[in-house]
């Protein structure tokens, strides 16, 4: 009624999120929130440098679905053994031998643990779960994660695309 709105925070501590900064949303576009209650916020989006308040119910509408990201610079950095899912974005995923199995494309997270999207350079994508026994080593610095891939997972060849290569 009065232009609040529901807030999902991924945050640790949900209510944090507000101690972050100005988010944005996709577009660039830079909004400020202040908690009145569990979940719920009153929203201001920042229009020349200065806060406008969203007041009703059709403005809020206009919000639904939004995501509103947190600026990376105000981050901590992450602890030991610990990593922000979208720094594993486009890291290169090799076996334990060193082979070249893809780049990692998506990483999904849908509550019950994130699990690996690896693009490949010829074939589907492999899933893999982001645990320790699947990924034991993660090294940003250098670009790279080693994926062990679960006997569950089998990796078909990629079947001819014509007859030439059939042959």
């Amino acid at each position: 009624m009065r232009g609040l709105v529901k807030i999902t925070s991924h945050t640790a501590e949900p209510a944090d999120l507000t101690a972050y900064g100005p988010l944005s949303d996709a577009e660039g576009r830079l909004y400020v929130l202040r908690w009145k209650g569990d979940g719920i916020a009153e929203v201001s989006r920042i229009v020349n440098g200065a806060p406008v308040k969203i007041e009703d119910r059709s403005q809020a509408e206009k919000l639904t679905n939004t995501k509103l990201f947190i600026d990376r610079s105000a981050l901590p950095p992450a602890d030991e053994e610990e990593f922000y899912l979208a720094d594993l974005i486009g890291l290169a995923a090799v076996d334990s031998q060193g082979k070249a199995l893809g780049t990692v494309a998506v990483v999904h997270d849908y509550g019950a643990g994130a699990s690996l999207e690896i693009e490949r350079p010829s074939g589907p994508p492999i899933i893999l779960p982001f645990t320790a026994a699947c990924v034991p080593t993660v090294d940003i610095a250098a670009g790279k994660l080693v994926a062990e891939l679960p006997d569950e997972i089998v990796v078909a060849p990629q079947a001819p695309q014509d007859e030439e290569e059939a042959a």
